[in-house]
């Protein structure tokens, strides 16, 4: 299954190409020198990754025209919003009419909707937010591919079950040659054409390695690459991006420096917020956000993380529920709730409508399995695939019991196919002009 649609490029600007998708026009930075007018291209995350024979891109859209204004229908149908019910509370539904208007929200307006408890009242919001995905980013979902490198980590984060602290742990470390031939069935096999790899803060590689293995990736099997190794040092974030790598994936967690310290012994919120702006300023996708429901959150700490992602000009926001893991500090914790880290992505969706993407994380698709749905219906528009060989898959416990921890990438493929198909979503997430 290929996770992008290729499209032909109309017109050329500077660095800037114009790629026409059965009458829509989106654009992409291009990197590769050889792309001219009249070329077919694959794009992911708005970088334009690969080109493509003109016969197997024509095969391909055939098959793809059949369905695509089909699912462009559907999703029209799912977010219709109707905000007339004499029965809601008219409070809310002034709010949800000044937000369908994609009028800024002030704070006590945005705690209001984090406050919510009405089952009624939550589906209104979850409809507006999705009402909001489809007017400033169509049926796109872009999906991501995500190899696990190393489990191996320096840091002693209380809530991750990688963390140092954690003895209990089998580690591993894949080697250059089975991170290559994961990229390679990835990529080539399973049609993936954004990868993340990630992995502890791991000194068992140096920057000069990482360096290495994203450029033969670049090379012989041609994608975008994100990147997630925690902090590297902005030497080391130079050189990941010289050899390829174009974004970054480094969650803040909480943006209340309190928490921050709490959570992360020996750790500098400001170190990472550094990084972040740093590798933003260097040509970085940034996708980053915090965990819902760790101890001493309040509402006011989420809205403010929302915030947060959207000053660090995230490309996509990561938001996910924290899920205790037996073998750390904070084992004895109970679990975020599904709802209420749903209707955070649907409050972030209000707070930034027309720029970010918002992940579907599998922590949230762990505490249930119709989450991804849900998720999907509040405003989300993006998720990743595990595709780390099953052989370690299982030893990358941040979490206990994750979603999708033994299952084949065919499976994942399928299932998310299916799921995407009955909503109206495609893979296409370039920028409509």
């Amino acid at each position: 299954m290929c996770y992008a649609i290729p499209g032909k490029v109309e017109k050329i600007e500077k660095n800037t190409v114009i790629v026409d998708y059965f009458g829509e026009k989106r654009k992409a930075l291009n990197e590769l020198a050889q792309v001219k007018v009249g070329d077919y291209i694959y794009a992911q995350g708005g970088f334009v990754v690969s080109k493509i024979s003109p016969s197997e891109a024509e095969s391909i859209l055939e098959v793809w025209k059949e369905t695509f204004f089909h699912l462009q229908e559907v999703d029209l149908k799912l977010s219709r919003l109707h905000l007339g019910d004499k029965n809601t509370d008219r409070g809310l539904l002034e709010i949800l009419d000044k937000a369908s208007q994609s009028k800024e929200l002030n704070r006590d307006e945005l705690l209001y909707l984090l406050e919510l408890k009405d089952q009624a009242g939550l589906e209104l919001l979850f409809k507006t937010a999705n009402f909001l995905r489809q007017k400033y980013h169509k049926n796109s979902c872009c999906v991501h591919g995500i190899i696990e490198i190393s489990n191996y980590c320096i840091q002693k984060c209380h809530y991750c079950g990688i963390s140092y602290h954690n003895k209990e742990l089998q580690r591993y470390r894949m080697t250059k040659d089975e991170i290559l031939k994961s990229a390679q069935v990835a990529v080539q096999e399973y049609g993936f054409k954004s990868l993340v790899l990630q992995s502890g803060e791991d000194p068992g590689y140096s920057a000069d390695e990482l360096a290495d293995i994203i450029k033969e990736i670049k090379e012989k099997f041609p994608s975008l690459i994100f990147v997630s190794f925690g902090e590297v040092g902005i030497g080391g974030l130079e050189k990941l991006y010289q050899a390829g790598a174009r974004g970054l994936l480094m969650r803040f967690e909480s943006s209340n420096p309190k928490i921050y310290r709490d959570l992360h012994p020996g750790q500098n919120l400001e170190s990472r917020l550094m990084h972040l702006r740093q590798a933003y300023k260097m040509g970085y996708l940034i996708i980053t956000g915090g965990l819902i429901g760790i101890p001493g959150q309040g509402k006011e700490d989420i809205l403010n993380d929302i915030f947060l992602a959207k000053e660090l000009h995230a490309e996509m926001f990561s938001f996910g529920p924290f899920i205790p893991h037996p073998h750390t500090p904070l084992a004895g914790v109970k679990p975020a709730q599904v709802e209420e880290v749903i209707k955070v992505l649907a409050v972030a969706r209000i707070i930034d409508n027309t720029q970010a993407k918002i992940l579907v994380t599998t922590a949230l698709e762990t505490l249930s399995s119709e989450a991804a749905k849900s998720a999907l219906l509040a405003g989300a528009n993006s998720l990743m695939l595990n595709v780390t060989p099953l052989a370690y898959r299982q030893f990358y416990s941040i979490y206990p019991n994750r979603a999708h921890q033994s299952e084949d990438i065919a499976v994942q493929i399928e299932s998310t196919v299916s799921l995407l198909r009955s909503l109206g979503r495609a893979p296409t997430d370039l920028e409509t002009i």
